[in-house]
């Protein structure tokens, strides 16, 4: 017997040490790949530029006009990474706080949350500072997380997958509604966010990476601090009480990560849809389902992911652009309805 534990033990140590390896060598990888997008984001545009362009931009030297699009490129660039990994995080942790696999910040109906709490805020209160438009952001996204929760846990069966996308969707568009009409009388503000509603990151600028930066950091790590027990969620809210895991308080901190992430993306890119859905979904078959690993996966591929959405839509329309939200969007939707169809057929 004490032979049999024994092996079995050396068994379970030698099989977590492979999928450790496993698990790096992927990240490596997708790190790898990252830092490809990142070049092919600096030199892939309107204007072709040469490497000897993108060092000279490094170094500040912008005096030709193949240099000053290289620096002009840098931010957007720097931008991408962030919102993509911030939607990717902010997805993973929604859908564990849910145990939803439709969870996602645009199909909930955050962002359009985030996106009209900012209008209100521009157009009623006369906010004009990164802070503040992140600050009531993020206050949109959190009231707008709650009110579609609140709505798709009415009736029979609680807060289903399919009650919650319906949710999500019904207010998204009611959300959308309003902000639009709070804009329409106001031409200026029509033409300066109708890029922002579709969702972009061709406006970036090292100003408001700056402001943006240490609040995604802040979402970023309460989502990081909370990944033991979103594991514990996932087994499901008496098992994981069982196992000691305060499950109100693990769920509150892990949404509220989320909502920050959320709500600080889609104030300083618009609202952005279908990476929070895709990714985590993509990285659980890499990865698997240990949000100690999940999350970090997410962070890069997601990162990726927008990035090249982003050289994507820049490339494909040459001389013009697509913002990134449309191509996130024709990339995402095929994605959603396949989620909907398998998680209809388990349900039967």
């Amino acid at each position: 017997m004490a032979l049999t534990l024994a092996v079995a033990r050396t068994s379970g140590v030698a099989g977590m040490r492979r999928r450790t390896a496993r698990r790096s060598a992927l990240l490596i990888a997708a790190l790898a790949v990252l830092a490809l997008l990142c070049v092919a984001s600096a030199v892939l545009g309107v204007r072709e530029v040469t490497p000897d362009d993108v060092f000279s931009a490094l170094a500040g030297d912008t005096s030709t006009i193949s240099e000053a699009a290289v620096a002009k490129r840098l931010p957007r660039t720097v931008l991408a990474l962030l919102v993509g990994a911030a939607l990717a995080i902010s997805g993973a942790a929604m859908q564990a706080v849910t145990r939803n696999p439709l969870a996602e910040p645009g199909i909930l109906g955050i962002s359009s949350g985030a996106s009209l709490a900012v209008v209100v805020g521009i157009v009623f209160f006369g906010l004009a500072r990164p802070f503040s438009f992140m600050a009531i952001a993020i206050l949109g996204a959190a009231a707008s997380a709650v009110f579609v929760y609140v709505v798709g846990s009415l009736g029979r069966g609680g807060a289903t997958p399919l009650k919650l996308a319906l949710a999500g969707a019904a207010s998204s568009a009611a959300f959308v509604s309003l902000t639009s009409a709070i804009m329409l009388p106001h031409v200026d503000l029509m033409r300066t966010f109708q890029f922002w509603q579709v969702g972009g990151v061709g406006g970036a600028s090292w100003g408001g990476i700056a402001a943006v930066l240490p609040v995604l950091g802040i979402g970023a790590l309460i989502c990081l601090a909370s990944a033991r027990g979103m594991n514990s969620l996932a087994l499901g809210d008496d098992l994981a009480a069982g196992l000691g895991e305060h499950v109100l308080r693990s769920r509150i901190i892990a949404a509220c990560g989320a909502v920050v992430l959320c709500g600080a993306a889609t104030a300083v890119a618009g609202p952005i849809g279908f990476v929070g859905l895709v990714i985590p979904h993509v990285c659980r078959m890499l990865a698997g389902p240990d949000h100690r690993w999940l999350l970090p996966f997410s962070a890069v591929t997601g990162a990726g992911l927008l990035l090249g959405a982003d050289v994507l839509g820049r490339v494909v329309a040459r001389p013009a652009e697509i913002e990134v939200g449309i191509v996130t969007a024709v990339i995402g939707a095929p994605f959603f309805i396949w989620i909907v169809r398998r998680q209809k057929v388990r349900e039967l």
